[in-house]
């Protein structure tokens, strides 16, 4: 049986890295009494991966897992019964059986969406004349490990969120509050746009931002049509 977990990375465990994040799903499924399944060797592992990895210092509210088990089990309960083992910051959202026989789940991941918010101060108030010039722009070259490559392929959307309020003009929540930038980057395999490097470009210091990832974007294995992870608002 096949499963694919759709969870939130929210709070301290925004400092968990990609690895540790995999040891807690391993001690939580194990903690649910779910059958996981293990590759054969001398070091078997649980055969579970995570659709892509995200940066150490990111939060997230999209993020999906892909746990193979031993036989099948019944669903229901099993999103009370895992988060019930889960540490706070990991909200699961939906547990959903996906075909056994599928591709990896790290090469459907065709695009991510991040919101990015400034910790104190606002981005500017040119801000929207610096993301219509990335924009306009033909190419970016980059240098990252000393290779050069041209970032602009890999920025799909980029835009000013207008802050949202209620009737009496006041934040629906203090997440509204300030200045928001919206990015859709390309997050295929050796093709992946980094949200601090757009930052960089706009001269923005990735020190000074909080960066969430929101969406996921999956490619169809039996088509070209592209699939939004359910967390889209």
């Amino acid at each position: 049986m096949r499963i694919q977990i759709t969870f939130t990375k929210q709070g301290a465990l925004r400092y968990t890295g990609h690895l540790d994040l995999h040891k807690l799903w391993e001690r939580a499924a194990r903690r649910a009494e779910l059958p996981l399944a293990y590759s054969q060797g001398f070091h078997p592992q649980p055969k579970m991966s995570i659709a892509s990895a995200l940066p150490l210092g990111f939060s997230s509210r999209c993020e999906v897992l892909d746990m193979r088990l031993e036989r099948d089990i019944p669903l229901e309960g099993l999103r009370d019964k895992l988060q019930a083992t889960l540490p706070t910051g990991i909200q699961v959202l939906s547990i959903e059986q996906t075909d056994d026989r599928g591709p990896a789940l790290q090469t459907q991941v065709a695009s991510a969406e991040y919101e990015v918010t400034a910790i104190e101060s606002g981005f500017g108030s040119d801000l929207k004349r610096r993301i219509d010039s990335v924009m306009e722009s033909e190419s970016i070259i980059r240098t990252r490990r000393g290779k050069e490559y041209d970032l602009r392929p890999l920025i799909e959307e980029l835009s000013l969120l207008t802050p949202r309020f209620d009737f009496a003009g006041a934040p629906l929540s203090a997440k509204d509050s300030g200045q928001k930038i919206f990015m859709k980057l390309s997050a295929r395999e050796g093709a992946t746009g980094r949200p601090e490097e757009v930052l960089d470009v706009l001269g923005i210091a990735f020190e000074e931002t909080r960066i969430e990832r929101t969406c996921l974007i999956f490619q169809s294995p039996s088509s070209k049509e592209e699939i939004a992870s359910p967390t889209r608002r």
